[in-house]
């Protein structure tokens, strides 16, 4: 009766009304500790948190950016996601970024490159090893993560490079969505001349870091095409990649399904943590060229 009533719970809050709220307010308290608001841009007044499990040493690291059209989100509204993280013995940060239209692109992806920078940085001060450091995101999230490890120019202007990087995972995330129509859009990621510059596949070059990628084949909010094309790419030009379609997953649901109250309906979690500790074993061993692995879930 309880895991009905926190689906259906999840279905209707994660439609609009406080899905975060419910999700974070199920999340466990132990096993991990929580740093809140950590300064990693004085100038910009930006902060982010730290998940590290309990007595963590030279930890996987995973920098999260959470979804919400480049318009809206916040932290805090994610710690089901730190706590999921953390519970699979990785150091996780989730890092504030500005939203538009207080910023347009690539501002955000700016913000989203100096997090990075903080991470390799600081995190052994929090268990984390930095060279075993992977960004990830849901929805306009994960188009952050993808673009900071295709288009190595965000990196290298903070001072730092996106061999930094052991991977990538994305969760249904917009990699390759052009031509932009909609007005707000067209004005976020404006002038005209600007428009590829936010496409993550117009990167690809097969010397990047692995990618995951795992979408919803009935996503109706950023449609699967997105994933499949960017994977194509990546396998054209030689570069690693690994997908996982569900073929019966929702958008909003891909994130709720790492949720300790959620887990066991799905592998999310599980094919996120088995990349980031494969990954982190052979961070020293030349990538291996392997072309796209479609692999069918059911959640």
């Amino acid at each position: 009766m309880r895991i009905r009533w926190i689906a259906g719970c999840a279905a209707t809050v994660l439609a609009g009304c406080s899905g975060q709220q419910v999700l974070n307010a199920l999340t466990p308290l132990d096993g991990y500790a929580v740093t809140t608001n950590v300064v990693y841009d004085r100038d910009r007044a930006l902060t982010l948190d730290v998940y590290a499990p309990a007595q963590a040493k030279n930890a996987p690291v995973v920098v999260y950016f959470y979804g919400g059209r480049w318009t809206e989100g916040s932290k805090g509204e994610y710690k089901f996601v730190g706590q999921a993280l953390a519970s699979q013995g990785f150091v996780a940060v989730l890092p504030e970024y500005r939203h538009y239209p207080s910023v347009r692109f690539p501002a955000f992806v700016e913000d989203a490159a100096r997090a990075v920078r903080w991470t390799h940085d600081h995190i052994a001060d929090y268990g984390g090893a930095p060279q075993t450091l992977f960004v990830m995101g849901h929805s306009s999230g994960a188009h952050l993560a993808a673009l900071l490890a295709l288009d190595e120019s965000y990196l290298k202007t903070v001072g730092g490079d996106r061999d930094w990087l052991r991977g990538m995972m994305g969760l249904a995330g917009p990699y390759d969505f052009m031509p932009i129509t909609d007005p707000e859009l067209r004005d976020m990621f404006g002038p005209p001349e600007r428009f590829e510059r936010s496409q993550p596949i117009q990167f690809v070059d097969g010397d990047h870091p692995p990618l995951l990628l795992l979408h919803g084949e009935n996503d109706e909010t950023v449609w699967v095409r997105n994933t499949r094309n960017l994977a194509a790419a990546v396998a054209k030009a030689g570069g690693t990649v690994e997908t996982v379609i569900y073929p019966d997953m929702s958008h909003t649901w891909m994130v709720a399904l790492l949720s300790s109250a959620l887990q066991g309906r799905s592998d999310v979690l599980d094919q996120v943590a088995d990349f980031v500790r494969r990954r982190s074993v052979v961070a020293e061993i030349p990538r291996p060229t392997v072309g796209p692995q479609p692999v069918i879930q059911s959640p």
